[in-house]
């Protein structure tokens, strides 16, 4: 079992297996990784998902354990779990990358928030894993994106698919940071873009750089890629109090996990990963619970 951390605190943090009501076996284990360590918004986003995951464990019948130590990403540490999740970065160690890509080819299934698609050079996270970036993802390095952290009217592309198929067509996400990437993601076969950007978000974001305002293009958030049993969610960073206008605590002034449809898609995108034989429903009828 994963030495068990709450995100960035050296504070235990129990496996959801155990607070499972149901008390069945978990029909599926899931491992979130993490590092914790960069960026206030993206450790707000740690600390929710801290919460939200062990109650969502416990609605569905799955178990979740988290580790921020990345040396357990090995083959026989991974054999335990059927879903990884890269809560906010990637690894670095080429030993680590191997068993990764050796799980994902082998039949693992991953989610991946926000910062985990990151890769710019120069930066702390080199643009220097072309399986991940560039095949895996399909998307290449970080080009630009929004600021502040906005929501956005999202479009549904595919609701067809398992993680998508009890959403509207349109809907208004949480607020994030939206990545614009350096592959057009429309033109590879393998990806199947879920959801982006619609139309009628623009102009998107605030500045206070002219550049971070968008005002026009094609930019897909969410997406699978039909060779892996993968998922990638360009949700994950909350807006901050960085310029400390309240007080000097770096205030979250905004929350992922706390909009019941785009949850709606985290919990079936999830659901369906972990269950290697879940199947979409020929029309998207369901309404949401």
């Amino acid at each position: 079992m994963a030495t068990l951390r709450a995100f960035g605190i050296a504070a235990l943090f129990v496996s959801c297996s155990s607070l499972n009501t149901n008390r069945e076996p978990p029909k599926f284990r899931v491992i979130g990784f993490f590092t914790g360590k960069q960026d206030q918004a993206h450790i707000s986003f740690l600390h929710e998902a801290e919460r939200w995951f062990p109650e969502m464990a416990a609605q569905y019948n799955f178990s979740f354990d988290t580790t921020s130590n990345w040396q357990n990403l090995n083959s026989e540490f991974l054999s335990r779990y059927q879903v990884v999740i890269f809560l906010d970065t990637r690894p670095e160690d080429p030993a680590q990358r191997a068993a990764f890509q050796t799980y994902m080819e082998h039949g693992g299934a991953w989610m991946g928030f926000h910062f985990a698609g990151f890769a710019l050079t120069p930066s702390t996270y080199p643009a220097n894993w072309d399986w991940y970036h560039n095949t895996f993802l399909g998307s290449g390095s970080y080009v630009s994106n929004t600021w502040r952290p906005v929501s956005a009217i999202l479009r549904v592309e595919d609701r067809k698919h398992p993680a998508t198929h009890h959403l509207p067509e349109t809907f208004r996400s949480s607020p994030s940071e939206w990545y614009r990437w350096e592959k057009d993601l429309r033109k590879n076969p393998d990806i199947d873009i879920l959801i982006s950007i619609d139309s009628t978000s623009f102009p998107l974001g605030t500045g206070p750089k002219l550049h971070e305002i968008w005002h026009s293009g094609y930019y897909p958030v969410v997406w699978t890629n039909k060779a892996y049993r993968m998922i990638y969610l360009n949700m994950g960073h909350n807006d901050i109090d960085y310029e400390h206008k309240y007080d000097s605590t770096n205030r979250t002034l905004s929350y992922t996990l706390n909009n019941a449809i785009q949850d709606r898609l985290i919990i079936d995108a999830l659901l369906w990963l972990g269950h290697a034989d879940r199947k979409a429903p020929a029309t998207p009828t369901e309404e949401l619970p």
